[in-house]
């Protein structure tokens, strides 16, 4: 049996925001495999994210083997990588385009 996942430090954080601004989540970090880590429902769309912690060096965000494997077999739309609620936002069509020179999370509390 799978113990559960390791998730980044802010995957609360942007599971939180995408629920509070009417999303359908569902978390699939313990699928394992290199499955991204949540599928979010938005809009009528699917997206599927995988998320990690853009405050860490560059070096403790690069994506598994396994992640990057699944990444490049998946035949729907692409898998889109995050590193805050800002870059989630971005992800699923909330906002058009990041907000520059500005930090990701800021006045993002949900």
């Amino acid at each position: 049996m799978r113990k559960h996942a390791r998730r980044d430090d802010n995957h609360r954080m942007v599971v939180d925001a995408l629920r509070a601004i009417g999303a359908t989540v569902l978390d699939l970090a313990d699928v394992g495999g290199g499955c991204p880590d949540v599928l979010v429902g938005f809009r009528g769309k699917n997206v599927l994210l995988e998320i990690k912690d853009g405050r860490k060096p560059p070096s403790a965000c690069n994506l598994t083997i396994a992640e990057a494997a699944f990444i490049e077999r998946w035949r729907g739309d692409p898998v889109r990588v995050v590193e805050s609620v800002a870059d989630a936002l971005l992800a699923i069509g909330v906002v058009a385009t990041p907000l520059p020179g500005r930090d990701p999370d800021e006045d993002l509390q949900f």
